[in-house]
C-alpha cells in the first residue's frame, strides 16, 4: 500500500509513519523538515515539503494528521489565523490536489479533535451529539468540513475526533510530568472538568483500522472508553509517579496567563468511542492507569 502521510513527523504522525513502514507499506511523508523525516522515520520513507512534491499516481491511502499544535501559546487573533491555516486550509489544499488525479487513493483518514463539542459539561458526548460553539469547535468544524469535500471525489472519508494524547516522550504528559516529579502538581481549577484521553499506541491502531477496514467512514471518535476528571487524571498520574499532587492551579490564574486558551484546561468534553467500539476496535489500553504505565515506563 502507498501511503501519504500530512503532519508525518509530529508526536503522533511519526509513530504512524514507524508502524505502516514496520508493515512493508510504502510511505511519503509531507513534512516541513525533510532531513528531520528521514532521521525520526527512516530514508526509505519519501519525504517531501510539498504537495507539489508528492507522488499522486499510485496512492492507496491518504493520513491527514498536519496542524500546528493548539495549546503552545495565547490565541492572539494572528495565532488563530495560523492554527486555521495549518488545518482548514492545509486540508483544503490537499483536497483540490486529490480532485486533480484521474487515480485517487481509496481512502482519506483526517484529523480533528474533541474541541468539535466545546465545553461538553457532564454530557455523555458520542459522535452525535450536538457541539457547544466556542473557538475549537469552529475550528474543527471547519476541518471536518474541509475533509468531507473527498467524499464527493469518491474517496472513503474517516474523520477521528482525537482526544488528549498520551505517549512515551511527548503528548500531553510532556508538559505534565517535569512539574509532577518535583510535587507541584495538582487540579486545574475545580477539577471537575471531564478529561477523554487515548493512549498514543491506540490511536495509532485507531487510524490503521479505519484504513484497513473498507465498509467504516464518516466520524468517529478517538478517544479511550473510559474518560475521567481533571481531578481523577491528576490524583492517578500522582500516584504512577510516586509523587503527592496537592498544589491546585486556580482558574482564575489560568485565565490571566493564557487568555481563551485557558478553556483548554477548565472545559471539558466526556466523550466516548462509540462508532469505533461498534466496529469492533479493541483497545489495549483501555483504562488511565493502563495508559500511564505505558506512556512513562515504555
Amino acid at each position: 500500500m502507498n501511503v501519504l502521510i500530512t503532519g508525518g513527523t509530529g508526536f503522533v504522525g511519526s509513530a504512524l509513519s514507524q508502524k505502516l513502514a514496520g508493515r512493508g507499506e510504502q510511505l511519503t511523508v509531507l513534512t516541513r523538515d525533510v532531513g528531520t523525516a528521514q532521521r525520526r522515520v527512516g530514508t526509505a520513507v519519501n519525504a517531501v515539503a510539498s504537495l507539489d512534491d508528492a507522488e499522486w499516481t499510485a496512492l492507496d491511502a491518504v493520513v491527514n494528521l498536519a496542524g500546528l499544535p493548539i495549546a503552545d501559546r495565547r490565541w492572539s487573533e494572528k495565532r488563530k489565523q495560523a492554527l486555521y491555516a495549518s488545518r482548514v486550509d492545509l486540508t483544503n489544499q490537499l483536497v483540490d490536489a486529490l480532485a486533480q488525479q484521474e487515480q485517487r487513493p481509496r481512502v482519506l483518514v483526517s484529523a480533528s479533535a474533541i474541541g468539535f463539542y466545546g465545553d461538553g459539561g457532564d454530557s455523555l458526548l458520542d459522535e452525535r451529539s450536538r457541539p457547544h460553539p466556542d473557538f475549537s469547535h469552529e475550528l474543527c468544524a471547519a476541518w471536518e468540513t474541509a475533509a468531507e469535500r473527498a467524499e464527493k471525489l469518491g474517496i472513503r472519508v474517516c474523520i477521528i475526533r482525537i482526544g488528549l494524547v498520551m505517549g512515551p516522550g511527548g503528548g500531553m504528559l510532556k508538559r505534565m510530568v517535569p512539574g509532577f516529579k518535583l510535587g507541584l502538581g495538582g487540579r486545574l481549577g475545580s477539577g471537575r472538568q471531564w478529561m477523554s484521553w487515548v493512549s498514543l499506541q491506540d490511536l495509532v491502531e485507531m487510524i490503521v483500522y479505519l484504513m484497513d477496514h473498507e465498509t467504516l467512514g464518516g466520524v468517529f471518535n478517538a478517544t479511550a472508553p473510559n474518560p475521567v476528571r481533571n481531578s481523577e487524571f491528576t490524583s492517578e498520574l500522582a500516584t504512577v509517579l510516586k509523587r503527592p499532587a496537592k498544589v491546585p492551579v486556580p482558574a482564575a490564574a489560568l485565565k490571566l496567563a493564557l487568555g481563551e486558551m485557558s478553556q483548554l484546561m477548565l472545559a471539558g468534553q466526556r466523550v466516548i468511542p462509540a462508532r469505533l467500539q461498534q466496529a469492533g476496535f479493541t483497545f489495549r489500553h483501555p483504562t488511565l492507569r493502563e495508559a500511564l504505565v505505558y506512556s512513562l515506563e515504555s
